[in-house]
């Protein structure tokens, strides 16, 4: 597993996009990018995160940021979450976990005295240039989009 850390250049992990094409964090540079990871869609914390981002939306498209959020849950999945829900960031499946283990948040988890793997609740705020200029672990979703905001203000 790979620890991102601050300052470094994100890995240039690719996913699938809900139209179909592969896409890639580097295709976002030149932009800075909030790049958050989810467990599963239609689940109740997972669905008040992308909510909570898809009401700052505007927030961030005048701040020129992009966020796109990204679980293991397929392409079609994606799909019936935005229309679901009337979501408005980017969605990106990770099918094969490469995009997870390559950022760090593919982990071993512990619910009830069981262990599985699962995807740490992680958001990385990189910059236009491709450098991790903040990341959030362990992510409690209550005012965090508002959080993700204020820091990409700060550094925009």
């Amino acid at each position: 597993m790979n620890l991102i850390e601050v300052g470094q250049i994100a890995p240039d992990a690719e996913y699938d996009g809900i139209d179909g094409k592969r896409a890639s964090v580097r295709d976002w540079r030149g932009h800075p990018l909030v790049l958050y990871f989810y467990p599963k869609d239609n689940t109740g914390g997972c669905t008040k995160q992308a909510q909570a981002f898809t009401a700052l939306m505007p927030e961030f498209a005048k701040a020129g940021v992009a966020v796109v959020g990204i679980s293991k849950d397929s392409v079609e999945s994606h799909v019936k979450f935005i229309d679901k829900f009337d979501l408005r960031v980017t969605l990106g499946s990770d099918g094969d976990g490469s995009m997870c283990q390559a950022f760090g948040v593919w982990v071993e988890k512990l619910l009830y005295g069981r262990k599985y793997m699962g995807i740490d609740r992680s958001t990385f705020l990189i910059g236009a240039d491709g450098t991790v200029l903040r990341i959030w672990r362990k992510v409690k979703v209550v005012a965090h989009a508002e959080s993700v905001l204020d820091a990409a203000l700060q550094t925009n």
